[in-house]
């Protein structure tokens, strides 16, 4: 991996430099110049000229009168036509799911509030994939499934109403918060739950969020929660603009996508949502995401490729990824790949990016039983400040839990490795400024596959501990520094 005589030939701001020339939705070929990996140029979905609104077809922005109806015929007159703009007005729109189709572009004008209800007789359960796994799960509130030439843009604001599909720890958020959440639901071990059913298939959930499929899933709906927007096996995507926020699960999911962009949208949930991650890009080809801001519960940007047996099956990668000028304030991980990669990932380039308060930075994480090969990663010009955790960590020893809540300690016995085992290799690491972490790296292995050819290269850390490594060959540090001190 000729990482050096890259950054010596073709300097950052020449590779991002598109960013900043032109209308966003006509990139620069500037981008693809000099890419230390193959990638072919992202397609823009192609939309027709055609727009109607949501209130020709009745839509009422309320906040009250359900819209549901009115969202379909507007969608399916539309796409009966070829395509087309669906203008969403200022209001507060409630509604059920939206099922987008081909060609169409949902547009939210400022001030327009798309609120779902949370209302579980709205979302029939449907055969998807969920955090790496074949399962059952709830309807996404927005969802596409084949679909190519699919937009969502504008300055409003997608609300999921989050807050009545998901578990809550006590621990998590203020007393009088949790007294006032308590009136509803039910509450088991200082945990909040939306009912019982929810309950029930938690006791009984053999992979986390997985249960037993002998349960009844009318009964345990609540914890089938959805992703809020999920876009499977779809081409030529846009995202722009918009607001994401509160999700019952996952904020934004593309999943076995092609010619995905997305440009300046806002991603936000509460610190305390379980499953709160912002955006999954999830064994995806050809995505560019810049100019956004992540202020999540759980992971922010993170890149998957499915977990375990279902994940080499389907043996689909995450590759050829743009990731540029973004920013993210709290999350469990600021730029995460993991721990369900199982189909691989590669050909990453990060820039310009930074964490502010994030768990942790830069989060590379898996575990024994994964499989897949994570490589050819350039990260460069990140800028990260406060971060209570590990600024850069690499665990192939992953349980689980979140980075603050992680404890180490598994048996380091060397097994063989075969398909089961995760391989992380050729990462680059340059020009990294990190004002305060607990910890500036730590990097930890596995014996039988140890961490390999992974370059840290004018990086600047001040935290509480520097560099702890395990398992690991050709690791290096060229002018790097923690607290003052060269490594």
């Amino acid at each position: 991996m000729k990482i050096t005589r890259f950054f010596c030939r073709y300097p950052l701001l020449i590779l991002v430099s598109f960013f900043c020339l032109g209308c966003s939705r006509c990139p620069e070929d500037s981008v693809y110049e000099g890419l230390p990996f193959e990638m072919s140029p992202v397609r823009l979905p192609d939309i027709p000229q055609r727009s109607v609104s949501l209130v020709d077809f009745g839509g009422v922005g309320d906040g009250a009168t359900l819209n549901t109806e009115a969202f379909a015929k507007a969608i399916e007159t539309l796409s009966d036509k070829g395509g087309g703009r669906l203008v969403v007005p200022g209001g507060v729109w409630l509604t059920g799911p939206i099922c987008l189709q081909s060609n169409i572009e949902l547009h939210l004008e400022e001030q327009a509030v798309v609120t779902f209800s949370s209302d579980p007789d709205l979302y029939p359960v449907i055969s998807t994939n969920f955090e790496g796994l074949d399962t059952r799960r709830c309807i996404s509130p927005i969802n596409a499934e084949g679909a190519h030439d699919i937009a969502i843009t504008g300055k409003g604001v997608f609300d999921g109403n989050g807050q009545d599909w998901r578990e809550l720890k006590r621990y998590k958020v203020p007393e009088k918060f949790w007294e006032a959440k308590i009136k509803t639901g039910t509450v088991h071990d200082n945990v909040w739950y939306p009912d019982e059913g929810y309950y029930k298939a938690r006791l009984t959930c053999p992979n986390f969020n997985v249960p037993d499929p002998s349960l009844d899933e009318q009964e345990i709906k609540r914890f089938l929660r959805p992703v809020m927007v999920s876009l499977r096996n779809c081409e030529d995507v846009l995202l722009e603009g918009c607001t994401f926020q509160n999700s019952p699960a996952w904020n934004i999911h593309p999943l076995w996508c092609r010619n995905v962009t997305i440009d300046g949208i806002t991603v936000r949930n509460p610190a305390f949502s379980t499953n709160g991650d912002g955006i999954d890009i999830d064994a995806c080809e050809n995505v560019i995401l810049r100019r956004s801001s992540f202020d999540v519960g759980d992971d922010a940007i993170c890149i998957k490729s499915g977990k375990d047996a279902d994940g080499r099956r389907h043996a689909r990668k995450c590759r050829n990824l743009i990731i540029d000028d973004c920013t993210v304030y709290h999350g469990h991980g600021g730029f995460v790949v993991g721990s369900e990669m199982s189909g691989g990932v590669e050909n990453i380039l990060v820039s310009r990016c930074r964490f502010m308060g994030t768990d942790v930075g830069l989060r590379f994480k898996s575990t024994r039983g994964r499989g897949g090969v994570v490589s050819n990663i350039w990260i460069d010009d990140i800028v990260m400040t406060d971060i209570p955790g590990d600024a850069v960590i690499f665990n192939l020893y992953y349980a689980g839990k979140s980075a603050l809540e992680a404890s180490e300690g598994s048996s380091e016995a060397e097994i063989k490795a075969d398909e089961t085992t995760p391989e992380f290799r050729d990462i680059s690491i340059r020009n990294v400024t990190v004002s305060g972490a607990g910890r500036a790296v730590f990097l930890n292995g596995l014996p039988e596959m140890p961490l390999r050819n992974i370059s840290f290269e004018d990086c600047r850390f001040t935290a509480g501990k520097g560099v702890e490594s395990h398992y690991g060959e050709n690791i290096s540090f060229n002018n790097v520094s923690v607290n003052g001190k060269a490594i």
